[in-house]
């Protein structure tokens, strides 16, 4: 049995949550963007005691380690590292587009059309630009993640043969300019529940990152959420 600790600060919606193997027992959440440092550690504090549990007795901490916000990942990163310094336990890494894909493909029943269909997270990036990547329906990559300026002909090769679902808040901009009769957009998912359940897998199959060395995914340089 595994009893994780998830944190995920990287976005607009932070979600803190503890789970036993996968299934969420205790979660938080919050939408204020600039307050998820003032939001983290009381939710903790708050959610242990809720669900009777000792912070001495989780078994890992996963962590969502981006791409999104800088000073979020920063947040984020640095609690789950300290606490997994303070408490000798190990570190669970998980993309935050990988988990919102997940989160898209546990909850969305597109069984309507014969066309394969592929799963788009999109995290804004600011103006035209966002973090992003795509999906099959078993979560493997296709298109790894990246940052990329949206324009018309974005993803036109793959809509050809494939109905695309987009979401996450980056999308928002991306359906004022696309047309196609294989985008489909929708709204956000339940990461907390996608990301207990890939941290439980990855706890299992003891895939940890290194404590000492590990960062958040950037991939560029800075975006100031």
């Amino acid at each position: 049995m595994s009893v994780i600790l998830n944190i995920d600060t990287a976005i607009d919606i932070a979600h803190v949550s503890i789970a036993k193997d996968g299934e969420i027992i205790a979660s938080a959440s919050n939408i204020e963007q600039k307050d998820h440092g003032g939001f983290l550690q009381p939710a903790i504090q708050t959610l242990l005691k809720n669900a009777s549990i000792n912070i001495s007795e989780i078994d890992a901490v996963g962590i969502s380690a981006g791409p999104g916000s800088y000073t979020g990942l920063r947040v984020g990163m640095a609690s789950a590292k300290g606490l997994c310094y303070a408490l000798n336990k190990p570190l669970i890494a998980i993309g935050t587009l990988e988990i919102m894909a997940f989160a898209a493909i546990l909850e969305t029943n597109i069984g309507l059309s014969n066309t394969p269909i592929r799963f788009c997270p999109m995290i804004d990036a600011r103006r035209m630009e966002v973090f992003t990547a795509l999906y099959d329906q078993n979560l493997q990559i296709e298109i790894a993640p990246c940052a990329i300026v949206l324009n018309e002909d974005s993803f036109a090769n793959r809509l050809l043969k494939n109905r695309i679902l987009f979401f996450g808040n980056g999308s928002t901009k991306w359906k004022g300019i696309l047309r196609h009769d294989n985008a489909v957009f929708t709204e956000a998912f339940n990461n907390a529940l996608a990301m207990s359940k890939l941290a439980h897998q990855k706890f299992e199959l003891g895939d940890f990152a290194n404590l000492a060395y590990f960062e958040p995914i950037y991939l560029k340089e800075f975006f100031q959420g």
